[in-house]
């Protein structure tokens, strides 16, 4: 749970020292620029409030990895619902608008984390699982939306180093295999996670992995 609230500050400091121009910038998401991502990150901590304050008397049935659908196919940006992130993200016309709305709303997503019980069961998507285990797999999310983030902006400050670890490791619990030692945390989730493809050098280095990729989680 303090991964969670490392990783989720990190990203909301970076967020928070963005330029203007900077949200005109692409993003590492397929189709979004870095506002539509922002946008995207203010429903993320709309949901994470909205799961947090649903509590359910059930045993889980996902933990942290089997929370995450998995596909082959990586998003092409033409989704309605990412079409609709996209118009909402425009309309707020001033990033500084998106910036304060990603602050309120993220810093009260943060407050109820850390308040919140790992062991208590909570409900989303139709899943049981526990609160520990939903903020576990939130790193995750919060670390490659940080990556895609700066995915443009090399100047600005990735996601922490304890988050990539821990990321890569969800994802090789996912595939049920390791990456090789040879790729750091961020080129192990940047090429697992389809988000670029695999140099000549890595995909021999993947051995029989290469075929399986990319993990798409959503």
């Amino acid at each position: 749970m303090d991964l969670f609230s490392h990783s989720w500050a990190a990203l909301l400091a970076t967020v928070a020292d963005l330029s203007d121009e900077d949200f005109a910038r692409p993003s590492g998401c397929a189709g979004w620029l870095v506002r539509d991502l922002v946008c995207h990150l203010v429903i993320d901590a709309q949901d994470v409030l909205i799961t947090l304050a649903t509590p359910v008397d059930a045993e889980p049935t996902h933990d942290e990895a089997t929370y995450w659908a998995v596909s082959s196919e990586p998003p092409a940006g033409d989704d309605p619902l990412d079409a609709l992130t996209v118009r909402l993200a425009s309309a707020y016309g001033d990033p500084a608008l998106l910036k304060f709305h990603l602050d309120d709303v993220g810093s009260a997503a943060g407050r109820a984390a850390r308040l919140a019980d790992p062991e208590q069961p909570v409900t989303t998507q139709d899943q049981v699982i526990t609160v520990g285990d939903y903020l576990s797999a939130y790193v995750m999310e919060w670390t490659l939306h940080h990556l895609d983030l700066v995915a443009e902006l090399p100047e600005k400050a990735g996601p922490p180093e304890e988050g990539l670890a821990r990321s890569r490791a969800l994802l090789e619990k996912i595939a049920g295999e390791a990456f090789p030692a040879s790729f750091s945390d961020t080129d192990a989730l940047r090429v697992g996670t389809g988000r670029r493809a695999p140099t000549g050098e890595e995909r021999s280095a993947l051995g029989p992995l290469a075929a399986r990729l990319p993990f798409v989680i959503g």
